[in-house]
């Protein structure tokens, strides 16, 4: 067989992939070599960027600023100069030709604290470049972050590695740290061989002319054995112990729920409490910020059309709607139709958001692929109604997924472009990202809220680099490969599945392949590697025997060659097999729920010429789900030819930063952004003006942000927005007043003083408002919550918000740094209108306002600000 799959950067033929001087080589269908080593062991350079940071947090220096330094040493020692915090310091020198950085050299890295500690016990604070005050009594410790191994610019996690903390031992406001460079144990490498080594008969059993999809079926088999943890629930990846709700949500829609159907549902009710789904990880505490845990309905449903245990359906349709039902009153958006909260799997901030987007701003975000799968959730649960004889449930829920379904097409579709943007962000107003987001892309083409004409534009038009459709698109400029600027097998096994079932061969085969050259060069199911490079030593956190890579790896044999679409009372085929991939391959042993089926497949095309069962003509293609016993099924294809596609290939490209702009009065201005060649001036949401210079007298007040565009027209993320009102139009009202006021010993309040809620303390909060004219009102919280860093754990603090007793939104108040009651920000906004005269508000706690922790749902309040918009 000639090659598979052909191109500039890889190739791919029945037994080989190629990359360069690397090369795998299936040698059966249960060995596999390989001699792929990371390019990063080769030369890496001495050139260190690096930045320090307060209590783990990026707040040094503004984004792009870092500290440039030259590791070049003779004796394998190498020391800084003494570098003043908040100053950049580069040391001028250049790196030769051939120069790299010598093995185990050892770095000290000297910090002059002494301006940052005189401020704590001058003032009592330090104030960083961004205008954020750090409170002494809320300074932890000071961290180094940087380029190259064991530095990392991973800050949401810094703090978690104590071996990067600086330490003033002397007392002298020098904090020194010494580390081990380009240790030897660092070598980035995989496996050189794979045999398999466990025994697999009784999983489905695949064979077909092409030995190295065969041979990575198995490893993939494998390795999803290795994944079963003792007490019969899925593990993560090698690197990640444990149950997480989308991780084995995906998995199980992918493929095993067909493999592991009993390890499905032990690992789905671990995730439950209190007949809830758990959300388990996201910014600032998790839910409501985070709102991606209902894949679990989809995962929970694909399980159930697999079995047919009537009991799983019951158990499964409380949880489901108990969700649902907390969601519509923390999570809806009524006037979009969408659904609020972080990117579904894209959860780490500052690598698919803006860096000045607080957790409060993404709770308010309403995403592509978290709306996706609110959709198909709500569409499940309709379908669960029915069976359970719920017809008013079940027309409720539709009714949801159909306005969700319309608010992603009205609100997220970009016509231009043609496919849908990232998501609507902002304050007191929204506007687009429009990156593509590639899950989510996915998503809506597989669940069909596009329509078929626009689910062949997505797959035609969204940007697909040389190694893979990549998570985001464009990438973000300095933020290290992990979602941003990476590609993600699992990613990957979501977008094939929704290529073939708009029948673009092309793009299909430039997807599987994909999937293919990671995991044959590497051994192994990979958790991402690097968009620009295929490489996947060069992402930030990385693992191998990944669930949900592997699990796409096998649903690519499942679910699209074969073409397997398991409903709730029948199993169809629906197979598609690229020309490239024409000839014979079967798959035996295969389990649907009593029935054990030994299928040949054979000829290419995406139409059925025949199809029989144990020699009878199967009608359309359909198996029942009542049918026992084993059984041959024979498919051959009609050898059609599918009409050549479209690809959106595009090379990968990082888009300009986003301005820092001030305010002083109604002048904007903002710092001069590199590569950009026009700034778009945004009021209220909308574009209003571009222009060349770097400051903007605002003609009107409003909500002002600015982008940054290059020369290709791309913008950046738009700018943290700044308010321009005249004051008579804001009122801030000092909670202190309206409560018992707290005698934490917390700083930075801006009036009396601030009030604790909790489930114990001020449960309900009521503030009596005079409004002096009608018109529609921005609300929003001056809040603390210390306890939990900005990027997990589970006590976002969670209130329901009424006006003159009638419900009028919901307030998140999220974490903000674990033990950081002096670092104040604010809350989500709410738009109300308001007519003339006194109105009751009400801030209280329901039950529908309990959030992930159960125990612990505290936040001090300072003040409510409340902003005539309109």
């Amino acid at each position: 067989m000639d090659k598979i799959y052909q191109s500039d950067f890889y190739s791919i033929s029945a037994n080989k992939v190629n990359q360069g001087k690397f090369e795998a080589t299936a040698l059966s269908e249960t060995s596999l070599t390989s001699n792929y080593e990371s390019p990063v062991n080769l030369e890496i350079s001495p050139a260190l960027a690096f930045k320090f940071s307060l209590n783990g947090k990026d707040n040094e220096m503004a984004p792009g600023k870092n500290h440039l330094i030259n590791i070049i040493s003779s004796n394998g020692v190498f020391e800084t100069p003494v570098i003043r915090f908040g100053h950049p310091s580069a040391d001028g020198s250049t790196v030769g030709k051939g120069v790299f950085l010598k093995p185990d050299t050892k770095l000290t890295i000297r910090l002059d604290m002494r301006d940052v500690l005189a401020d704590f016990r001058d003032k009592g604070f330090y104030t960083t470049y961004d205008g954020t005050k750090i409170y002494k009594a809320d300074f932890k410790g000071v961290f180094v972050a940087g380029s190259i191994i064991p530095l990392t610019w991973d800050f949401d996690n810094l703090w978690n590695h104590k071996e990067l903390e600086l330490h003033d031992t002397d007392g002298d406001g020098i904090f020194t740290l010494s580390l081990e460079m380009n240790k030897p144990q660092a070598k980035k490498t995989t496996a050189s061989s794979w045999t398999l080594s466990k025994d697999i008969t009784a999983f489905p059993q695949y064979k077909s002319d092409v030995p190295m999809m065969d041979a990575l079926y198995n490893l993939s088999l494998e390795e999803m054995q290795n994944a079963v943890e003792p007490d019969s629930t899925f593990r993560t990846g090698k690197e990640w112990a444990g149950v997480w709700t989308r991780d084995i949500s995906y998995s199980i829609i992918l493929s095993m729920a067909t493999l592991q159907p009993k390890v499905a549902e032990y690992s789905l009710l671990r995730k439950v409490k209190n007949d809830r789904i758990i959300q388990d990880t996201g910014s600032g505490g998790s839910w409501p910020v985070s709102s991606d845990r209902m894949i679990w309905a989809v995962a929970a449903w694909e399980v159930y059309k697999t079995t047919g245990d009537k009991e799983w359906l019951a158990k499964a349709y409380q949880v489901i709607k108990n969700s649902v039902e907390d969601d519509l009153k923390n999570i809806y958006d009524p006037k979009t139709g969408l659904v609020k909260g972080e990117s579904s799997f894209l959860d780490w901030r500052e690598q698919t958001y803006p860096k000045w987007m607080e957790p409060a701003d993404i709770y308010a975000s309403e995403n592509l692929g978290t709306n996706a799968v609110h959709y198909q959730t709500n569409r499940v649960l309709s379908q669960m109604a029915v069976l359970m004889k719920d017809d008013h449930a079940a027309a409720k829920y539709s009714e949801i997924a159909e306005q969700i379904k319309a608010g992603i097409n009205n609100h997220l579709w970009m016509e231009g472009k043609g496919y849908y943007g990232q998501y609507l962000y902002g304050r007191q107003f929204q506007l687009l990202s429009p990156r593509s987001e590639a899950l989510g892309e996915a998503l809506t083409v597989l669940f069909g809220i596009a329509d078929p004409e626009r689910q062949k534009s997505v797959i035609a038009n969204t940007p697909v680099t040389n190694f893979g459709i990549p998570c985001i698109y464009p990438q973000i400029p300095n933020i290290p490969p992990y979602h941003n600027d990476a590609v993600w097998p699992f990613v990957q096994s979501y977008w094939s599945l929704a290529v073939a079932k708009t029948g673009n061969a092309d793009a299909l085969m430039r997807s599987m392949s994909a999937i293919y050259r990671p995991a044959a060069l590497f051994l192994t199911n990979k958790e991402n590697f690097v968009s620009s490079t295929g490489d996947f030593a060069g992402t930030v956190i990385n693992s191998s025997n990944m669930l949900w890579s592997l699990s796409g790896n096998i649903s690519i044999i499942y679910k699209v060659l074969f073409g397997m679409d398991i409903h709730e009372n029948s199993l169809v085929f629906k197979p598609f097999v690229p020309e490239i991939l024409k000839g014979k391959r079967t798959l035996n042993n295969f389990k649907y729920r009593n029935a054990v089926l030994d299928i040949t497949l054979s000829g290419f095309g995406n139409i059925i010429k025949s199809i029989t069962l144990d020699g009878e003509v199967l009608p359309a293609a359909t198996v029942p789900s009542n049918l026992t016993g084993t059984h041959q099924i024979v498919i051959a294809l009609a050898n059609n030819q599918v009409q050549k596609g479209k690809i959106g290939l595009v090379k990968n490209k990082f888009s300009v930063a986003a301005p820092l702009i001030k305010l002083g009065g109604e002048m904007i201005s903002w710092n001069k952004v590199e590569g950009a060649v026009a700034y778009r001036i945004i009021r209220n949401g909308k574009e209003t003006d571009k222009i060349n210079g770097l400051d903007y007298v605002a003609p009107n007040s409003g909500e002002y942000q600015v982008v940054a565009e290059d020369a290709e027209g791309v913008p950046s993320f738009a700018s943290e927005p700044v308010l321009i009102y005249a004051p008579e139009k804001i009122k801030l009202i000092d909670l202190a007043l309206v409560a018992e006021k707290s005698e934490l010993p917390y700083k930075g309040f801006s009036g009396r003083g601030f009030i604790e809620i909790s489930k114990t303390k001020n449960r309900k909060v009521t503030i009596e408002v005079n409004v002096p004219e009608r018109g529609t009102y921005a609300l929003d919280f001056r809040y603390s919550n210390g306890n939990g860093p900005t990027n997990t754990d589970n006590k976002c603090a969670i209130r329901t918000f009424s006006v003159d007793d009638v419900f009028a939104g919901t307030f998140v108040f999220p974490q903000r740094g674990k033990d950081e009651w002096s670092d104040w920000g604010y809350s989500n906004t709410n738009i109300v209108e308001l007519t003339s005269g006194s109105h009751q508000f009400t801030l209280s706690f329901e039950d529908w306002n309990e959030n992930m922790n159960g125990e612990i749902n505290q936040a001090m309040l300072d003040e409510l600000r409340v902003i005539r918009i309109n």
